[in-house]
């Protein structure tokens, strides 16, 4: 049987492609981490695919146009290479709208938060300001809005007093690895259904 073939888009470090990476080596895993693409000629996270021997591709957003053109240039990297599902991690491009309807269902996000709180950038920032007591990250199928759509998973952190955006976001980010497994597995094992805004997931 055929894996399910996998992209991962990053534009930094790559610690979520890293988790993502090594739940696909799991032995008899059902989905393979097949391409990673990134607008950032000196990411962290290439190192991560050189390691694990998956190909990638640099596409520098600079070049293009505009955003529907590299997104398409983006799009027929991903039908060349077969791929079935995209994984964003860390990839700081705003997708257009054509990108997103050509992927529906197909085009998973992480963010740090729990959505529908604190969309965009700065959430720890807000987060602590806000004075929220719990804090987390969320994984959803991608909407044209940005940070919206079906959520698959979220995973909740308590908020300390002591806490600063730095600290949160450090002790964030084991969770992250851990929704973005999950989520993988759930998704390479068929264990989910979009019904509307509400995504079914079952063990």
């Amino acid at each position: 049987m055929s894996k399910l073939k996998i992209a991962v888009l990053i534009s930094g470090r790559g610690s979520n492609l890293k988790a993502l990476i090594e739940q696909a080596s799991e032995p008899n895993f059902p989905a393979e981490i097949a391409l990673v693409i990134t607008n950032k000629k000196d990411a962290g996270g290439i190192a991560h695919a050189e390691k694990a021997g998956i190909p990638y591709v640099f596409l520098d957003h600079k070049a293009f146009t505009n955003r529907h053109d590299f997104d398409m240039a983006m799009h027929a990297e991903l039908l060349t290479r077969g791929i079935d599902f995209v994984f964003l991690a860390g990839f700081m491009r705003v997708l257009s709208k054509e990108f997103v309807a050509k992927w529906h269902d197909k085009l998973v996000n992480i963010h740090p938060s729990l959505l529908p709180a604190f969309p965009g950038v700065d959430t720890h920032e807000r987060a602590l300001v806000t004075g929220v007591k719990f804090h987390g990250c969320t994984v959803h199928f991608v909407r044209e809005e940005v940070d919206a759509g079906p959520i698959i998973t979220q995973e909740i952190l308590k908020v300390e007093d002591k806490d600063t955006p730095e600290t949160l976001a450090a002790r964030l980010l084991p969770l992250e690895h851990k929704a973005y497994k999950h989520t993988l597995r759930l998704i390479a094992e068929k264990r989910y259904l979009v019904k509307g805004n509400r995504v079914e997931t079952w063990d």
